[in-house]
């Protein structure tokens, strides 16, 4: 008997993954929701929907969500809806009903279900947050035909798999105003985001004002950073989307910029302290061993912490290679004396006094992998970097929650590396590792990071979006979608809506390569640039030397952008063809070819200033082997002189230029080998 239930079961929860694969195909909903189900009816969007709120809504989120959901929606469709805001009625055609206001906590209640009706809609959840999280799945249901727009008729039970569902975004490196980061924070909510993680401070600036410390503004930050009023400008605008906002301020290393304002707490005497306009790892400390520097820190805490409501506080703590603190006797001698036995242990007394500090500020300390020491203790957070990219055999995640901490996974979503979005989507923060409830729940989630080092207020929506819409789906979806073709027809989706919100991340590249060609006819460089992608994993920078933090980031590698569209389905294409000689991706195929043959052409045209003059060798060679390929690949026939030149081309071709790659140089030699194989 106990068999034959297990055979049902396992028959049911099949025949529910296949309802759910057919459906993803049909629903551009991004993430996908833990459950729906078609009720084969839809509601037609017309000027009388209007929107009723059935709760206390005293924080106003909900309030604030519907009229943001209505203005969306009406730009979206073209319908004059006659009432723009929440009405009282219960009659409403969109009813919101929710219990109570969440308090922005870790466990707060993102739950929510959504019946559409041909007649109306009912969201409900069971906070204020909940419902904020519904809106943003309604929206996406938005379809439409030649009478008119409708949402689809569905039932949707959803709620997230992880609690900690992140972004984190370097405003050191290159400071970014207020106004990006509310568009970024719109675009989380969008996609269910629930965690702002603010890194503040680096060797490259000291971001937030100090009424206790003025030097840190004054000195360490290049007169670029937020006032008081604006953090709580940006922490209450983060609530209002249900997101909570949560800050980094780095020590003991990284520590450069509050150095240079004040060096008298630095681990290496009469050092000049500048502040930093390279990137990558620098030597420049806290001194651990003397009281002024936690008197400081205390200080400094006691002013900034109150601006953020948050319990967690993340401290860096990442990549202190201890050099000062090894060129110091005074700190030598100390460990000496206290027993530490290396600088990872005396990083941790460091730690350690911090937690102190801020445990008496109500907050929790949080602090990159790098804290994760024998000695540490367990009430604090572990923030998991590194991985298989740093040499370890597998990220830190479970090893701490193994260990009793609680933890946060960004390891595998760093967006800053600019790999592909299909790299990012695979990643799932738990694996198969076997673990008990206990350590599973000490896993509280994850967050893509946006390091700063080589983008500004200009490109970075083009370096978070809409790859970060795929990695939103990973951390609050089933660790079963895993389906990267149909990801990816809906992102495609999302990524146009993204541009509702402001994001900048395909408007923006029109305007780089205005200021590259100097005139308004970009055609030319915008087909190189969808084949072309930046360089990856930081070789772009290599050694962090070759771009300073006033460097100009408006370059061809700053137009493009991961996953080159037209390199994608080129590459597909040829692929495909390779398989079975299609004769409709040899279409496409020879369309491309014929496209990028003449393209230099137009290119000579606008090629009039040193900028785009130093992409003149990679426009005409794309062109001179893609006359060869096609030529041969219609004529049916390829002489050993064009054979030899189309290899030495993508020979040259190969090599990155400017800071990009060439995204087709692979698909070039299987049609080299192809021509050679069968026309030669």
């Amino acid at each position: 008997m106990k068999k034959i239930i297990l055979i049902l079961l396992v028959s049911l929860f099949h025949q529910y993954l296949v309802s759910q694969e057919n459906l993803k195909k049909q629903y551009n909903l991004m993430p996908w929701p833990q459950n729906i189900s078609e009720n084969n009816s839809s509601f037609k969007i017309n000027e009388s929907l209007t929107i009723s709120i059935s709760g206390e809504d005293s924080e106003n989120r909900v309030k604030n969500a519907s009229v943001q959901f209505l203005r969306r929606l009406s730009n979206r469709t073209g319908v004059f809806i006659s009432n723009g805001f929440p009405v009282k009625d219960n009659n409403a055609p969109i009813q919101l009903h929710f219990e109570s206001v969440s308090s922005l906590t870790l466990n707060s209640n993102e739950t929510y279900a959504i019946e559409v009706q041909e007649n109306n809609i009912l969201i409900k959840a069971t906070t204020d947050v909940g419902i904020l999280r519904g809106l943003a799945t309604l929206l996406q249901l938005v379809n439409y035909n030649k009478e008119g727009y409708y949402f689809e008729g569905v039932v949707i039970k959803d709620a997230p798999r992880f609690l900690w569902r992140g972004l984190m975004i370097d405003v050191s490196r290159h400071f970014q105003p207020v106004s990006v980061l509310k568009r970024n924070l719109d675009a989380m909510a969008s996609v269910k985001l629930n965690v702002f993680h603010w890194h503040l401070t680096d060797d490259q600036g000291f971001r937030v004002a100090s009424k206790k410390y003025p030097k840190l503004q004054k000195i360490a930050s290049d007169g670029l950073y937020y006032s008081h009023e604006q953090i709580k400008e940006v922490v209450a605008y983060a609530s209002n989307l249900g997101i909570r906002v949560i800050p980094e301020f780095d020590v003991p290393g990284h520590a450069t910029a509050i150095l240079t304002a004040y060096p008298e707490l630095g681990s290496k005497k009469n050092y000049d302290y500048k502040v930093e306009r390279f990137s990558g790892v620098f030597d420049p400390t806290l001194n651990p061993i003397i009281e002024d520097t936690y008197i400081f820190l205390e200080n400094l805490f006691t002013e900034i912490a109150p601006l953020f409501p948050d319990e967690y506080f993340h401290i860096g703590g990442d990549e202190n290679e201890g050099k000062h603190w090894d060129e110091n006797k005074e700190i030598q001698a100390f460990k000496k004396e206290n027993g530490l036995k290396n600088n990872h242990e005396l990083q941790t007394y460091f730690n350690i006094k911090l937690e102190k500090i801020l445990k008496k500020l109500g907050k929790k300390l949080m602090g990159w992998d790098e804290i994760l020491t024998p000695s540490a203790p367990t009430t604090a957070v572990i923030h998991s970097w590194r991985g298989k990219q740093e040499g370890l055999a597998q990220s830190t995640l479970i090893e701490a929650a193994k260990k009793g901490y609680q933890t946060v996974l960004s390891n595998g979503f760093y967006i800053d590396r600019m790999l592909s979005v299909k790299h990012h989507y695979l990643q799932d923060p738990i694996g198969n590792e076997k673990l008990t409830k206990e350590e599973r729940s000490r896993i509280l989630g994850a967050e893509a990071t946006m390091w700063s080092e080589l983008v500004t207020p200009t490109t970075i929506d083009s370096r978070i979006w809409p790859r970060t819409a795929a990695i939103a789906e990973r951390f609050w979806s089933s660790k079963e979608i895993r389906d990267l073709d149909d990801m990816l027809r809906r992102l495609k989706v999302v990524n146009t809506n993204l541009e509702e919100l402001g994001i900048n991340h395909i408007r923006n590249t029109d305007y780089i390569l205005r200021n590259i060609a100097k005139d308004n006819n970009i055609e030319a460089l915008k087909i190189l640039s969808k084949i072309c992608e930046p360089l990856k994993i930081y070789s772009r920078n290599k050694g962090g030397t070759e771009y300073k933090t006033f460097s100009p980031f408006t370059l061809f590698a700053d137009a493009c952008v991961v996953d080159a569209e037209d390199a994608i389905i080129f590459n597909e294409n040829v692929t495909d063809y390779l398989l079975d000689e299609n004769n409709i991706n040899l279409k496409e195929i020879t369309y491309y070819l014929e496209i990028w043959s003449e393209n230099h052409e137009k290119f000579t045209k606008i090629n009039k200033n040193p900028i785009s003059n130093s992409l003149a060798p990679l426009s005409n060679n794309l062109s001179k082997i893609s006359t060869i390929l096609l030529r041969s690949i219609n004529k049916k026939n390829i002489s050993k002189t064009d054979l030899n030149k189309a290899k030495e081309i993508n020979n040259k071709l190969q090599n990155p230029i400017e800071d990009v790659e060439l995204m087709i140089t692979e698909s070039f030699d299987k049609l080299i080998k192809l021509c050679e194989k069968k026309f030669l």
